[in-house]
């Protein structure tokens, strides 16, 4: 359990040999027969549940996710504030709890900065090329448009590092990662960044050294599929969350002009005789009514956003996993077409050649997996995005509407009255 694709290159380089039945054979290009992968994967140009025909149709609001036993639980709280002499920076508290044997104990806490998280999730890349890293939110804010350590700015962020942290945890694989145990369990944690940085796993290595200017002959449509889409994905996202943004701004502009508003009402009323109610109800009205919009412009702001940051970059991660699986395609047909130019009739295979396509089929099976996870996860968050955005919206509309019609009848009254 928690063995990815990512560590078969390594296998194979400590003698694990695969059996005789995935022979090879030569026709034309000399194309290689699909592997069949340890953990199910599909080869390249096979189809897969993430069809090319199916990508922008897969916003389905429902709740098929998979309803696996939890044996390790991850939380993010009790943000501190300290200052040095040097610097001023925000700790979080991480709580982990977990029944697994690679756990010492069954209750850890430790306490971790944002530069914490960075160093975590470099290693998670560095040791998992093959898999989708979840994002961390961005580190810096116009400086004077954000406070950093506003306790609503210190709250938001919470959020994002506990989901961050729970991406992880749900993965199958990243879940087992060295790195993350470390980061959960030791007291400690500069003396582990001070090892030095590690290697990278061999596939890594073998990506670094592909050539950046081949072409693909062979890109499996799916995966261009899968390019196109998160293309399209983040320019919405993008577009959505501008607009938001302008919103937001329009919202807190008419804000402030509401809350000079009202009060001018009560100062008229103070000169009125039969008025003096009427015009006092209005000024109550008013500020009724700018409460929820500052409630709704708060949760636009905490909530709302956030996610689609998130997203956002989420989509950068993806692409970052989809130009790493075409390098490593790039390399296994580079080698691929070296045998080929040797005048042998039949010339055998090379051992790295196989290597290298074992790492591609790696690559593709474990990011088909981690794209068919992203997508629930997709669904989920967004399902509940817009449901609380229609909430909170019906909520604010409905506050507006009481507050209004509660001077209708005072203002009856009046009109009775004469």
């Amino acid at each position: 359990m928690g063995l990815s694709c990512a560590m078969l290159g390594e296998c194979i380089d400590d003698q694990m040999t695969l059996p005789s039945s995935h022979s090879r054979s030569r026709k034309g290009d000399r194309e290689v027969q699909d592997l069949i992968l340890p953990n199910g994967g599909t080869p390249a140009g096979t189809a897969s549940p993430a069809s090319s025909s199916s990508l922008l149709n897969r916003l389905q609001l429902d709740d098929d996710m998979d309803g696996e036993t939890r044996d390790l639980f991850v939380t993010v709280d009790d943000p501190k504030k300290h200052v040095c002499t040097m610097e001023t920076y925000i700790t979080y508290r991480i709580t982990t709890k977990s029944t697994r044997v690679e756990f010492d104990l069954p209750e850890y806490s430790v306490r971790r900065r944002y530069q914490d998280f960075d160093w975590l999730r470099n290693k998670l890349e560095e040791s998992q090329p093959t898999h989708l890293i979840p994002p961390l939110p961005e580190k810096f804010v116009v400086k004077g448009v954000v406070d950093r350590f506003s306790e609503e700015f210190v709250e938001t962020r919470r959020k994002a590092l506990d989901k961050f942290l729970k991406r992880i945890t749900d993965h199958p694989v990243l879940s087992f990662n060295e790195h993350f145990n470390v980061f959960l369990t030791a007291k400690d944690l500069n003396a582990h960044k001070k090892q030095g940085m590690a290697l990278l796993t061999r596939v890594g290595e073998s990506v670094k050294h592909v050539a950046g200017g081949y072409k693909l002959r062979n890109r499996p449509l799916e995966f261009a599929a899968i390019g196109e889409y998160l293309d399209t994905f983040a320019l919405k996202l993008g577009t959505i969350d501008r607009i938001a943004q302008r919103i937001i701004k329009e919202e807190i502009e008419y804000l402030v002009e509401l809350r000079e508003y009202g009060p001018v009402y009560s100062t008229w009323s103070a000169l009125e005789g039969e008025l003096a109610e009427p015009l006092e109800g209005v000024s109550a009205c008013i500020g009724n009514c700018s409460t929820a919009l500052e409630e709704l412009t708060d949760d636009m702001t905490e909530d709302f956003l956030p996610v689609l940051r998130e997203y956002i970059l989420y989509s950068d991660s993806m692409k970052s996993v989809l130009k790493k699986r075409d390098q490593v395609q790039a390399e296994y047909e580079t080698k691929l077409e070296a045998v080929a130019l040797k005048k042998e009739e039949r010339p055998k295979v090379p051992a790295d050649v196989e290597k290298c396509q074992d790492r591609m089929e790696c690559f593709n099976a474990d990011l088909k997996a981690d794209m068919e996870r992203w997508q629930n996860n997709k669904r989920q968050d967004f399902r509940q995005l817009l449901m609380g955005m229609a909430d909170k919206n019906i909520q604010y509309y409905e506050k507006c509407l009481m507050a209004w019609e509660s001077i209708i009848p005072l203002l009856q009254e009046k009109q009775e009255a004469k």
